[in-house]
């Protein structure tokens, strides 16, 4: 923004005293990813910019996927839990840092956009002291009231104290705030205890704004943005938001979803060109898919990378570390892991790949297994371009199968194969001519002799 390019972004990680789960709230997922990196990665970047999370003791786990996912934060920790002023606060050091503006927002809240933070900033430029984020509510109860007089934001009256004629508004708090950085740390430091349990709240720095002589007003958004995540009811809530704003940007970049609501993305997911994802996939984090590939349905991708012109499925599952080349086929009841298929590769029914590189146009046969696992360690299975694996073959790593090699089906391979060679390992077929006449028969008479 012209005139005001510095800029500190406190972000207080809160509690979640109602999820019941020892996982800290934030880090709780929407579409394969925390609450906690979905505020971060709406929060402003770039030059000027700072970063601060404020958690609570012993949530070291908290600091760290703020660090995974913002490595400039700087965390600071809230030892007495004293009210959400408090928790700012304790990023005094932050605040104090001379920025032009000081947003303050929670690490509770996946869906609020990049967009609403930079609206927020752009009063102060015009002379605010401090923006309130506002929303209005469907159902206001519960919720803070903001009260205006004009343009300007008179007062943030709690449920509890609001009387009957303010507890009909239905502009309420989001409680993301903006603070002209001149006057954030002074604004922050006079909010008093106002309530018998000793804490200290945010919203009192609209009655301090006013004392001052400064200007508070308001913006606002959709009330689905500011949704705060307290209960697993509205972690629910808020996947099928996102899930829906994830189709509704697939299908505008082009993508072809045959039934949308039965799809699930990843926040991360990217699409090339003319994809098709059939019913019921479900694509979790870390998933890159190219031009004109198709998820056929029921398939599940986490963690890999689909390559142009590729056909996935049906019933497929891709886990971490897999890499689909251009043209390749992985085909219904496929599972693989830490694989790499490179182009034209056939996987199509029925097999377990892990821990493999397959090369260029290999094929490899239904119901073949490598055998990645001794108990201990994972080993490494090697299949050369061009190579045919038999169905029903074991491949027993770390064994290297050389291209263009042929492996008879229903062989267990424990030694290497050199290129072109065929590999065939199975005991002597037997055939008793009469056998089963004369099994049927001795059953028959010791049925009849009962």
């Amino acid at each position: 923004m012209t005139g005001r390019t510095s800029l500190t972004i406190v972000l207080a990680a809160g509690e979640g005293t109602r999820m019941r789960s020892s996982t800290p709230k934030v880090l709780h997922q929407v579409a394969g990813q925390s609450l906690l990196a979905h505020v971060l990665d709406a929060a402003p970047h770039g030059a000027g910019t700072s970063l601060a999370i404020v958690v609570g003791p012993d949530h070291q786990p908290v600091a760290e996927e703020a660090k995974r996912v913002r490595p400039d934060v700087a965390t600071f920790v809230q030892r007495e839990r004293l009210g959400t002023a408090h928790a700012v606060l304790a990023a005094k050091a932050a605040i104090a840092g001379g920025a032009d503006d000081v947003l303050v927002a929670f690490g509770d809240t996946p869906l609020i956009s990049a967009e609403t933070f930079e609206r927020l900033r752009a009063p102060l430029k015009a002379g605010a002291a401090l923006v309130v984020l506002g929303f209005r509510a469907a159902d206001p109860t519960g919720y803070g009231r903001l009260l205006v007089e004009g343009d300007q934001l008179v007062a943030i009256r709690e449920h509890a104290d609001a009387t009957a004629a303010e507890r009909a508004v239905n502009l309420c708090n989001a409680g993301v705030m903006a603070f002209d950085g001149r006057t954030a740390l002074k604004i922050i430091e006079q909010i008093g205890c106002a309530n018998s349990k000793g804490e200290y709240y945010l919203t009192d720095a609209v009655e301090v704004v006013r004392a001052m002589g400064l200007q508070a007003t308001v913006i606002e958004t959709g009330e689905d943005e500011v949704r705060g995540i307290n209960t697993k009811a509205q972690l629910a809530e808020a996947e099928a938001i996102m899930q829906a704003r994830l189709r509704q940007a697939a299908l505008d970049a082009g993508v072809t979803i045959v039934a949308p609501e039965t799809v699930y993305l990843a926040a991360d997911t990217t699409f090339g060109k003319d994809v098709t994802l059939e019913h019921f996939v479900v694509i979790g984090p870390g998933v890159s898919i190219g031009d004109g590939a198709v998820i056929h349905a029921f398939s599940h991708l986490v963690q890999a990378t689909i390559g142009n012109n590729t056909s996935i499925g049906p019933y497929a599952r891709l886990r971490p570390g897999t890499s689909v080349g251009e043209g390749a086929r992985i085909g219904n009841f496929v599972e693989t892991k830490a694989a790499i298929l490179e182009a034209g590769v056939k996987v199509n029914h029925l097999s377990y790949i892990g821990d493999t590189h397959i090369g260029a146009g290999a094929n490899i046969g239904a119901g073949t297994i490598t055998c990645n696992y001794d108990g201990f360690n994972k080993h490494k299975t090697m299949i050369g371009a061009g190579a045919f694996v038999g169905s029903n073959s074991s491949l027993v790593a770390p064994v290297t199968i050389g291209a263009g090699a042929y492996i008879g089906s229903g062989s267990v391979i424990t030694r290497d194969v050199a290129d072109d060679a065929l590999a065939v390992e199975r005991s002597p077929q037997v055939a008793k001519e009469g056998w089963a006449t004369r099994f049927r028969d001795t059953k028959a008479r010791a049925g009849k002799s009962k």
